[in-house]
């Protein structure tokens, strides 16, 4: 009876544990079904009620957070259909503008295996162009338009931002006051005639006195010395007591002449030339009697830049300012892409009068230009306006762009 007593009385216990024991804290959703068991206080009530108004309001809050989700993935997907339909319309754009697929030309000759067709049909397929090339010119005859010149180096310069088109223009005024104040206004203010000493580099060669004596003959008022070992500096010196303008000094190299030094006295400028295709009278077959004393015109062509206006300034100051029409002597410094070109001409006129007769007398040479000095000769602590160094590609940007 006692053992059964104790039974009973343990399974009792067990029975009541679950109560007295720590519970479980329950769920929030499961708050609400649990109120009616718990016999509590009004404290207890009114904290069951916050947890109900809690809930409700984060319940609240993710409907509101799920339809802000809602509108936005509705709004990125209007805006993708709207980016898909752009895009549609770009492709549709790049369909339409394909580029046409061209055909290779198919040369006939290649056709032909026997080498006399070929040939025939070669020469017979050149004489149509060239006939057509004429028809083409006799047309712009006809039109009046200027002929084609074709794509030179010369056609397709690069435009310098000195290039003077025209020194008269408004634009230019301040170029026109340089030009009055630089080291050649005296000579175009017509205050003195040009005097020119020529001399050579030490023990010249036969060809190099040659064209030195040449060279008298072409500068009027003009005079010959040899150099006797003197410096370039000891010669303006001297040159600048014995009231000589200018000098200039004939270079040579491997027995020929090379280079030309021209010096404007007494302040500079300095200019050194490259000095090349030296013929001189007897080279051209002509003779130096046919050269009378008379002064010659000057005729400087294509000098446009800045640069280039005070190489020319420079040239015509080396002649006198009235030139002597009896003699009809004219000599031509011609600048074609940075080369000077020198010719000398006498020109007679036919028994009409509309056309005239060209005979090239002699010295032929060119120039073309390595460095522009400001004042005297001094190759250790001269300021240089302009040089060039002998690697090609040093200085030169493009072979279409041209300093003079």
């Amino acid at each position: 009876m006692e053992a059964q007593e104790d039974s009973d009385a343990s399974s009792d216990e067990e029975q009541e544990l679950p109560t007295t024991s720590k519970t479980k804290k329950p769920s929030k959703d499961s708050k609400s079904a649990k109120v009616p068991e718990q016999d509590g206080s009004d404290s207890s009530d009114d904290d069951v009620e916050e947890d109900m108004d809690a809930d409700d309001n984060e319940n609240k809050e993710a409907n509101e957070s799920k339809d802000v989700g809602e509108d936005e993935n509705k709004d990125d997907a209007s805006d993708g259909g709207t980016d898909n339909d752009g895009d549609a319309e770009e492709k549709s754009d790049d369909e339409e503008i394909e580029p046409e697929v061209r055909m290779p030309v198919i040369n006939p000759l290649a056709l032909i295996k026997n080498k006399d067709q070929r040939m025939a049909l070669y020469r017979k397929m050149k004489k149509e162009k060239h006939k057509q090339k004429m028809h083409e010119r006799r047309a712009r005859r006809k039109a009046g338009l200027p002929a084609n010149p074709g794509h030179t180096i010369e056609s397709l310069r690069e435009k310098d931002q000195t290039t003077v088109t025209n020194l008269d223009d408004s634009d230019n005024e301040e170029l026109r006051r340089e030009l009055e104040m630089d080291d050649f206004s005296t000579y175009f203010q017509r205050s003195y005639e040009p005097k020119v000493l020529i001399t050579y580099a030490d023990n010249p060669v036969t060809k190099t006195r040659k064209f030195g004596l040449e060279l008298s003959r072409i500068f009027p008022n003009a005079l010959v010395k040899i150099r006797n070992r003197s410096s370039v500096k000891n010669i303006c010196k001297s040159a600048i007591r014995e009231e000589y303008t200018d000098v200039v000094v004939i270079n040579e190299d491997r027995r020929k002449p090379n280079g030309l030094l021209v010096i404007h006295l007494p302040n500079g400028p300095t200019a050194h030339f490259k000095l090349s295709n030296v013929k001189l009278t007897s080279d051209i077959k002509r003779s130096h009697k046919e050269i009378t004393k008379h002064r010659p015109e000057v005729i400087l062509t294509n000098f446009t830049t800045r640069l280039g206006l005070t190489v020319g300034r420079m040239l015509g100051a080396l002649f006198h300012h009235d030139p002597e029409f009896k003699g009809r002597r004219a000599v031509t410094f011609h600048n074609q892409r940075d080369y000077i070109f020198f010719r000398h001409h006498r020109y007679e006129f036919t028994k009409e009068g509309k056309r005239v007769n060209l005979r090239e007398m002699g010295p032929r040479f060119t120039l073309k230009l390595r460095s522009l000095q400001e004042g005297l000769f001094d190759s250790k602590t001269g300021d240089y306006a302009w040089i060039i160094t002998n690697k090609r590609h040093a200085m030169e940007s493009s072979r279409r762009r041209f300093f003079l």
